[in-house]
């Protein structure tokens, strides 16, 4: 929220002043889209891929332990008729351990998940942003913007900060 508000009070402040800095120079606006640099600078792609790397064994875990499940549902029903009162509570503790079990895993899992995601993708805006500066400064940007709702291609300079940031 407090980005958004930062946000709009730069636009606010930037466009205020586009008439007279419109009127003493041209203007030069470039625009960044953010999510295209996650999903093709370099950077971002080997992120991406160690962070697979990462937890996929844990995700692998839970695949299984969520196969396991299901087949314990499934042969509790099949075999639902033929057991005793005590062999049944019996199995439907053993599910629910293993579905309590399961539950914490996942969660435990999606939050160091999303941790690690965070941290790589500041870091990856951190590098991003330093590019957008470069660039910037070296092509005289008056004003560069990121995530708009639309732009016209010709201001976008993404390609631009991922090949800056391939170089890195």
């Amino acid at each position: 929220m407090k980005n958004q508000s930062l946000l709009a009070a730069s636009f606010a402040l930037a466009f205020t002043a586009l008439p007279v800095a419109a009127q003493s120079a041209d203007l030069k606006i470039g625009y960044v889209d953010t999510q295209r640099i996650f999903r093709t600078a370099p950077s971002a792609v080997k992120a991406a891929k160690d962070i697979e790397a990462e937890f996929g064994k844990r995700d692998q875990e839970l695949q299984r332990m969520a196969k396991r499940l299901q087949t314990m549902q499934e042969t509790a029903a099949r075999d639902a008729p033929t057991l005793s009162e005590t062999q049944r509570r019996s199995r439907e503790r053993e599910f629910e351990e293993l579905s309590r079990e399961f539950q914490r895993k996942q969660r435990e899992f999606r939050e160091d998940l999303n941790l690690r995601q965070n941290d790589v993708n500041a870091a990856i805006i951190e590098q991003a942003n330093k590019a957008i500066k470069q660039i910037a400064n070296s092509e005289k940007f008056d004003l560069i913007l990121q995530d708009v709702v639309w732009v016209s291609p010709k201001l976008d300079i993404t390609d631009k900060v991922v090949k800056a940031l391939g170089g890195q």
